[in-house]
């Protein structure tokens, strides 16, 4: 809005007086059909993310300001708050359910994990024995289902719903948070999923985009697509029970939960057929491809922005780097304090044996021992680093962003896998040829500094890192436009229907063609019945025609 000083001024203006004395009338209708244009060219739109991750809100934040930018009425559902507002940019936060939703996952760790920190949780959740992988599995979806409750269970959501009537589309931050497509019912909405990882089996059930498990990979296994027959079957059967898993728990309580926050809302199955369109966090230059359906679209990287000036002192220590800038972060979960003595003396001495710089983000101040090659400060400007020429290699716990930010800036990876989707990400790295990792709980200074070694010295891991960084960007459209273009074509198109699989008509059985198998079986069980039928029939006949002969 203008202040009053605008207004003042503009009222000073005479009648004789014009802004534009000899504008060509034509000039004016030009100016309202562009205006009238853009104006039908804006939609509201509703953006929910309560999610209690601050990754997962940079990725959907970025998207929803985006949205803004470009001239959209944009509300969002948010546990965080954006730190530079815009006139048609709102927000709906549930910040007092921040820390319940932390103390919920704090709870669950320390009842699965039976400790808090994340060396614990490394320790547990990389066992593999099949009987911690269903359980690991069961833990997360309980978790996000309770997780979700939070996000639902809010006075200022609640007050949301009742005051708002109208969005064109409603895009929701989908991490197994199924109730959250109410949102979609409640307000008449096309619905547009926003996963934060690739083609995940859970998200791509709900369009029946398909994910075989001959190929394509679990998240909890930590395999890439190109699995030996063991690996193959393993793969299987954890796909069978990642999916009992969702029809027996997720499922029910998601649509409990649909019930409780949004009454009169159909089943959740055919709120998955309001889904139009579902934007994955992947690409096939991070790794495994898989197939995907036109209304499932890959846009790694839309996260990413150009370049920032660095600070004057980190500049010059760049650039002084004759060696080489090695960058190491461990991301926002694992802090300087929850490393053990042995690990960080394991990295320090590594580190100590090396010509190159190092810049390792660590909150806790100076560390004791620390060599004169390490520069150690509790935060740095990651994306704008890893934009550096001096920058050889990223040390990193393998998360989804800083993996994708690497593989945009065409650095080679050296990964030590904590959580989470972070062994799969590192996993495909090491397939693809531009990384290699160790599990966390491994770590030690062997181990570490003979990766490094082989990471610095070995060409082989650059030039497939630049070849990766290559492939993300040659794109028609930046995977930030191909992200707008993709929700305003579904603006354009009521929804889009046009793009929706015929999959999601067919019950899961039809699907998977066991009503085919099945009539395939009962006509050739038929065929044989009816072949020893008239088998009895031949024998019988030739018995009484020999006996005929013989009498």
């Amino acid at each position: 809005m203008r202040d009053e000083r605008d207004h003042d001024s503009n009222s000073m203006v005479r009648p004789s007086q014009s802004v534009l004395p000899h504008a060509d009338p034509n000039m004016y209708l030009s100016i309202y059909l562009v205006l009238a244009i853009r104006l039908a060219d804006t939609a509201r739109i509703l953006g929910v993310c309560p999610i209690p991750s601050y990754s997962h809100f940079v990725l959907s934040n970025r998207i929803f300001k985006e949205l803004a930018r470009r001239g959209h009425d944009v509300t969002v559902i948010s546990a965080y708050s954006n730190d530079a507002p815009m006139d048609n940019f709102r927000e709906v936060l549930v910040t007092d359910a921040l820390d319940k939703m932390k103390g919920l996952i704090a709870y669950s760790i320390l009842s699965r994990y039976n400790a808090v920190d994340f060396l614990a949780v490394a320790k547990t959740f990389y066992d593999q024995s099949d009987s911690n992988i269903i359980s690991k599995v069961m833990w997360m979806d309980k978790i996000t289902v309770e997780m979700s409750e939070f996000g639902l269970n809010n006075s200022n959501v609640t007050k949301f719903l009742r005051e708002h009537g109208h969005f064109d589309v409603v895009i929701t931050h989908q991490l197994k948070t199924d109730s959250y497509y109410g949102f979609c019912h409640h307000f008449k909405a096309p619905c547009i999923a926003l996963s934060p990882m690739s083609s995940i089996t859970w998200i791509s059930g709900s369009i029946g985009n398909p994910a075989p498990p001959s190929f394509v990979p679990q998240l909890v296994l930590g395999y890439t697509s190109v699995m030996n027959v063991w690996q193959r079957v393993h793969n299987t059967v954890i796909y069978a029970v990642v999916h009992l898993s969702y029809y027996l728990y997720s499922y029910p309580n998601h649509q409990d939960l649909l019930q409780k926050y949004f009454p009169g809302a159909p089943p959740l199955r055919e709120l998955y057929y309001n889904i139009s369109l579902v934007l994955f966090n992947g690409h096939m230059s991070i790794g495994d491809v898989a197939p995907l359906l036109p209304n499932a679209i890959d846009i790694a990287g839309y996260h990413v922005y150009p370049p920032k000036a660095l600070p004057e002192d980190l500049r010059h220590f760049l650039d002084s780097a004759r060696d080489g800038v090695i960058y190491f972060s461990m991301g926002s979960n694992l802090k300087g304090a929850d490393f053990s003595k042995e690990k960080k003396d394991a990295v320090l001495t590594a580190f100590s044996k090396l010509n190159h710089t190092v810049l390792w983000k660590w909150e806790n101040g100076t560390i004791p021992g620390q060599p004169k090659n390490v520069l150690v400060r509790p935060w740095f400007p990651q994306q704008d680093i890893l934009a550096h020429p001096n920058v050889v290699l990223v040390v990193t716990h393998g998360g989804l962003l800083s993996t994708i930010e690497s593989v945009y800036h065409g650095k080679p990876l050296l990964g030590l896998p904590v959580f989470a989707d972070q062994g799969l990400n590192m996993a495909m790295a090491q397939e693809a040829g531009y990384g290699r990792y160790i599990q966390f709980q491994d770590l030690n200074v062997e181990n570490f500094g003979s990766e490094l070694r082989e990471m610095l010295y070995n060409p082989s891991y650059g030039r497939v890192a630049k070849m990766r960084s290559k492939i993300m960007h040659d794109q028609p459209l930046s995977p930030l436009e191909k992200s707008m273009y993709w929700i305003e074509y579904v603006l354009r198109h009521k929804g889009a229907p046009h793009l929706k699989s015929s999959a999601m008509t067919l019950n899961w059985y039809q699907y998977l063609l066991w009503d085919g198998i099945f009539v395939g079986l009962g006509a050739l069980l038929l065929v044989v019945v009816l072949i020893r039928m008239l088998s009895k029939v031949f024998w019988g006949l030739g018995d009484i025609s020999m006996k005929k002969k013989r009498d």
